[in-house]
């Protein structure tokens, strides 16, 4: 560690948050603005039989209003990722129009847009659009999706699926494995659908140069040259060097503004057509209609043990769905993202996962923070604390029983699992053995069993939950293999200004992380500058050459480690500048502290004498070319794999079902740390919203495919008095491939909290034989299951 690298230091982002002066993209007003509204089905799948636009386009301050017939019903946007069926057959890919055009296929779809001189003046003429629709069967739920009689949602194909996969050993072996053991525990449940929720909605302006014959897009994205890649290259067929896209700051992502949506694209197409700059900006409603959803999977699995409680083997079949369409990371979440973890953190000999993805009549599904990693962790939660209860075996030994020995990944190698990936390093049982101590276990168990019998209405439990995931995705060859259509690098340029301050690029893009303070907490102390010489520039196509963004967990495992690339370099050329400059030879250098001495001399220049000798080069070395300013992709070599262990007490109330989370403790492993406040930040906020999915949060669709939570008073998201003061501690497993040992932990709060606080409900009620509970734990489900 240096004087920056591992200190708590404050945000520098905050002091513009705070004051009200962050700039967000419906903060924008350009000249000549308009405003966007469209719209939407009432149905989830109905035939459109005609559009009278006529009446709207005579209304107050309307600019134009459009549909599929006129022009942008060429359009669509794209999958990113493809999964191919198990018997070689192509991902089944649907066109995902701008506009529907002949067919609706999930409540929300747009059929129409709207554009007049204000927000007030769209939606009024949007009302005045006259949409007949043929309303057609629906089916929502993914395993009924697949049955022979269920309505299909496009009609090109002869089932519902869009793929099938499945990953691990043969499942006969499997099987046989799971006759054979001495017992085998079984679930099935469904991992609920969410919404994500971010602070500020999805928010899009376009401004055409028709001058220029380029475009600005203002949009609220985590990912800007990823859109652009997408929109120019596989949309609208606009050559790349004519759009600009600019992410200021973004009040939230979760995932959620990773992908390329079609009103992104229709505001881009609608500028040009109107040479006019257009903004639409979601409200609430609209969020949570047509924001690409998390989860819904339906599972059944079963776990096998042998007399000892190790883990035999492991068999799930999973429906997964998709949604409507297929958006673009979407087919990766419940396989690659997914299935791929199914080895947790224990030595499981044997494992099979089959998974069926569905297209529903719904909004479509992809990443929400943690992707893939919550469901398998939650599956293998669930069903190892299950077992435990079932064979009478404490959850703490039970998993004790099963981890895989500590591994640093140098001096043994990584971990090879039954589901191709290899985990870098860990030490499992560690992160468990200082979360039990930090709850008082024992203790705890002896004031639980008081609690039972004192008849107060009060009902202790204790949950465990310990968790591994991937971060940082792996080698673009890699994921391109396995269906990737773009590559998972990260691009870092370092820009030394003559007077010594310096100037960070980076494709990695803050929507809440605080990218501005910790990339630049490691920058000033590898250079050996202070922080505020250091400024982090991101989220602007024309500042930044290229980058993929940020979801995964992935930026300073991988944008990180791209800075260090060109921060190598500069440290390279500096000193071949100081060795002409002091008159040594540059294996005689050493540098600390910002200067370069040479070794046993008090001979020395500092960095900023350096750098403007760069530019200014009239005493310099023969034959180098001016400047210190360096570009490096760095393309991961492997995942990185965070864990650690999670442990809820909760305390329900016997009369009405009510679950209070007492004591939340967490110990994580997320490698070296950069900033422990930052990282204690995410880590609270991932839990928040695991005890959202665990306790409250919920998107219902009736049969028809109405949404039936799509508002605050029907969807309930975690408050404050929710939650407990959450205790946390880590221990440090470096990761061995990347320069900063960093493993990633924006994700690792909301795939270790779910399980460990459903495992604490039901612990609290394991006495009245309860073994599960379907999530969220609604009062009215916790009371019921006591009843029964």
């Amino acid at each position: 560690m240096g004087a920056f690298v591992g200190k708590p230091i404050k945000r520098r982002e905050d002091a513009r948050f705070l004051k009200g002066a962050g700039k967000y993209t419906d903060d924008l007003k350009l000249h000549g603005m308009t405003q966007l509204a469209f719209v939407r089905s009432p149905f989830a799948h109905a035939k459109i039989l005609s559009v009278d636009t006529s009446k709207a386009l005579q209304a107050k301050g309307v600019v134009a209003v459009y549909t599929a017939a006129d022009g942008c019903g060429e359009f669509g946007v794209p999958c990113g990722w493809q999964v191919d069926f198990k018997n070689g057959e192509t991902m089944r890919e649907p066109v995902h129009p701008l506009l529907a055009k002949d067919k609706i296929r999930h409540v929300g779809e747009a059929v129409a847009a709207v554009v007049a001189e204000t927000l007030e003046e769209a939606r009024d003429a949007a009302e005045l659009v006259e949409v007949d629709y043929d309303p057609l069967p629906a089916v929502t739920d993914p395993e009924k999706a697949m049955s022979k009689d269920a309505p299909l949602v496009h009609d090109q194909w002869e089932d519902n699926a869009a793929f099938d996969w499945c990953i691990g050993n043969d499942r006969a072996e499997v099987e046989a494995a799971l006759a054979g053991a001495h017992h085998v525990t079984e679930m099935e449940f469904r991992n609920q659908r969410l919404a994500p929720n971010a602070i500020e909605p999805r928010s899009y302006i376009s401004d055409y140069d028709v001058n220029a014959d380029k475009w600005t897009l203002y949009t609220s994205t985590q990912n800007p040259h990823l859109i652009r890649l997408l929109l120019c290259a596989f949309v609208l067929g606009i050559p790349e060097h004519k759009v600009r896209v600019v992410s200021h700051d973004v009040g939230g992502g979760f995932g959620s503004k990773i992908y390329h949506y079609t009103e992104e694209a229709l505001v881009t197409w609608i500028s040009r057509e109107i040479g006019r700059p257009v903004k639409w900006t979601a409200d609430r409603s609209e969020a949570f209609l047509t924001d690409a959803h998390g989860r819904d999977h339906m599972v059944r699995a079963k776990m096998g043990f042998d007399k000892e409680g190790k883990i035999l083997g492991i068999l799930s079949d999973e429906y997964c769905a998709m949604g409507a369409y297929l958006s673009t990371f979407a087919p990766a979440v419940p396989t690659y993202l997914h299935g791929t973890l199914f080895q947790g953190v224990y030595t499981t000999p044997l494992i099979h996962l089959n998974v069926t993805a569905p297209f529903t009549h719904t909004v479509p599904v992809d990443a929400y923070r943690g992707a893939g990693r919550p469901e398998a962790t939650y599956l293998l939660e669930r069903i190892i604390s299950k077992g435990a209860q079932e064979m009478g075996i404490d959850a703490a030994e039970i998993r004790f029983k099963n981890f895989i020995p500590p591994f640093d990944g140098v001096n043994q190698e990584g971990y090879q699992t039954q589901v191709a990936l290899q985990y870098d390093s860990g030490n499992y049982e560690a992160t468990l053995k200082r979360g039990l101590e930090m709850l008082g276990y024992e203790d705890f168990r002896k004031e639980q069993e008081k609690a039972r019998n004192n008849g107060n209405g009060k009902l202790l439990g204790v949950g465990i939950s310990t968790y591994i995931e991937g971060c940082g995705i792996a080698p673009s060859a890699v994921v391109g293999a396995l269906g990737a259509r773009a590559g998972l690098y990260e691009v870092g340029q370092v820009r030394v200004q003559p007077t010594g301050k310096v100037s960070v690029y980076t494709g990695a893009h803050s929507h809440g992380q605080g990218h501005e303070t910790v990339f630049a907490q490691f920058v000033a102390d590898a250079l050996g500058i202070p922080m505020d010489d250091v400024e982090i520039e991101h989220g602007d196509t024309e500042q930044v050459a290229f980058g993929m963004g940020t979801y995964g967990s992935r930026s300073l495992a991988v944008g990180g480690s791209a800075i260090i690339k060109s921060i190598e370099k500069i440290l390279e050329k500096g000193a071949k500048i100081a060795a002409h400059k002091l008159e040594a030879s540059e294996a005689d250098l050493e540098y600390a502290d910002g200067k370069w001495t040479v070794k046993g001399t008090d001979k020395s220049i500092s960095f900023g004498d350096v750098s403007l000798t760069a530019y200014v080069p009239h005493d310099y070395p023969e034959g180098l070319e001016p400047g210190l300013d360096f570009s490096s992709f760095y393309d991961p070599t492997n995942f990185t794999y965070p864990f650690g262990t999670h442990i809820a007490v909760v305390e329900v109330d016997k009369e009405t079902g009510k679950v209070d989370l007492k004591r939340f403790v967490a110990c994580d492993d997320v490698g070296n740390v950069m900033n422990p406040m930052i990282v204690d930040g995410q880590i609270h906020g991932g839990i928040a919203q695991g005890v959202g999915q665990a306790l409250l949060e919920e998107v219902i669709y009736d049969d028809q495919g109405q949404m039936i939570s799509g508002s605050y008073m029907d969807y309930a998201l975690p408050r404050a008095d929710d939650l407990p003061m959450i205790e946390t501690d880590r221990t440090v497993t470096p990761c061995p491939h990347n320069p900063l040992g960093v493993k990633g932990a924006g994700e690792a709060g909301a795939i270790g909290s779910t399980p460990a606080v459903v495992n604490a409900v039901v612990d609290a009620l394991s006495h009245l034989g309860v073994t599960d509970i379907q999530m969220p734990l609604t009062p009215q489900r916790v009371w019921k299951a006591m009843q029964n």
